[in-house]
């Protein structure tokens, strides 16, 4: 056989573990569990919602928090981080227009030397929320909306089943074509790198959340001292939840049925911004595993379709059965997370033209960090991380 045919084959057995040894992670019917009854009574929760210049979003999402139906006490704390849109000031004309949930808005300045934006507006979020003595901390962010049960579904998980972390991917936005193109995909990959079913398991073999809905209880946060323990991290989520799971915390992560980001990513250059802003830190600013995951993202993903093509041109068999056969493999696996997404099943053979578009933006994301830009979001950048002094 040709080299070309083996390449395919090898990709073929990829695809083939990845079907079946990768934690099912192509399934989407990991939701949140089931309520096993209502507690009682009803246990406090706060919201805290970290916020940087995002007033054109608020009147989508906050109110839906506002709303929430829950029988216990809760409240809201809107972390003003540094806004130049009046995002603190529409928060509080929201909440007199709207009511419900009692609201409270703080502005704690610029982050200190050693915190990112995000994780420095927790810290004053959390630490006020604590004064009030809750049992749960509801960390969503200013770009989420909530159906009205969300957080009483949330508590109900959380205590019924004796979990420290509750986390839901929230629906993200699909409506121009560059989002249904790479939205899906970018759930799709997070799925594949951490497994739900294997984060999920009584004895877990992955760990990871999704920053846009997390459920906390206060005491599980204060023995994992977080956030001041992930107060350089990028990918905040993640990073919460392996610090979660290190003090002895049970976690789960799920897709969401009632929960959905709002902020909308309508041109390729929004989705790549989105996406090149952390992928160098996933990789740990490693330019070995760069080089890995270039090679990896190759191999698993056009290597098939390349086969296939090549195969049929040059009447290599071998390389276009086995290319065409993983090609095949990989739409399969991708079709539930388009119908988790309601999207048309034609999109499935398209996702080796937007792993090539991850692969470029991987490749962009180091080639920023080593010109000094790192990950940048928001007017800030975040350059590789070094030691922060402890407090």
């Amino acid at each position: 056989m040709s080299p070309l045919a083996w390449i395919a084959i090898a990709a073929l057995a990829v695809w083939g573990w990845l079907l079946l040894g990768q934690g099912f992670f192509w399934r989407t019917d990991q939701r949140l569990p089931a309520p096993a009854g209502a507690p009682a009574p009803w246990p406090g929760v706060v919201v805290v919602v970290p916020a940087r210049d995002e007033a054109a979003v608020l009147p989508l999402s906050l109110p839906s928090l506002l709303a929430q139906d829950y029988p216990g006490p809760a409240e809201v704390i809107l972390v003003d981080d540094g806004s130049t849109d009046g995002t603190g000031e529409r928060a509080a004309e929201l909440a007199a227009c709207h009511g419900g949930l009692p609201l409270t808005v703080v502005s704690p300045g610029e982050p200190e030397p050693g915190w990112t934006g995000k994780l420095w507006a927790l810290r004053h979020g959390m630490a006020l929320a604590r004064a009030r003595g809750p049992e749960f901390l509801l960390l969503t962010d200013a770009d989420i909306a909530h159906e009205p049960d969300s957080l009483r579904l949330l508590v109900e998980a959380a205590a019924g089943h004796r979990l420290d972390l509750v986390s839901q991917m929230a629906r993200l936005r699909v409506a121009s074509g560059w989002e249904r193109l790479i939205v899906p995909a970018f759930v799709y990959f997070f799925c594949q790198l951490y497994p739900f079913r294997w984060i999920n398991r009584p004895r877990p073999r992955a760990t990871a959340a999704a920053g846009g809905c997390v459920l906390l209880r206060a005491k599980t946060a204060e023995r994992a001292g977080v956030p001041a323990a992930i107060r350089q991290a990028v990918i905040d989520d993640v990073s919460l939840a392996r610090a979660v799971r290190r003090a002895g915390g049970r976690v789960w992560l799920g897709l969401a049925d009632r929960v959905d980001s709002i902020r909308p990513y309508p041109r390729l250059a929004d989705l790549w911004r989105m996406v090149a802003r952390s992928a160098y830190a996933q990789l740990r600013h490693n330019p070995a595993l760069l080089a890995g995951t270039v090679a990896g993202l190759v191999l698993v993903y056009l290597v098939p379709p390349g086969a296939l093509v090549a195969g049929l041109l040059t009447g290599d068999a071998p390389a276009a059965w086995a290319g065409g056969l993983a090609w095949a493999v990989m739409a399969g696996t991708y079709l539930p997370m388009l119908r988790y997404y309601r999207q048309p099943p034609w999109l499935a053979p398209l996702l080796p033209l937007t792993a090539l578009l991850y692969l470029l933006m991987t490749v962009d994301s180091a080639v920023q960090h080593h010109r000094g830009r790192g990950a940048a979001w928001k007017g800030r950048t975040y350059a590789r991380p070094e030691a922060a002094p402890d407090r």
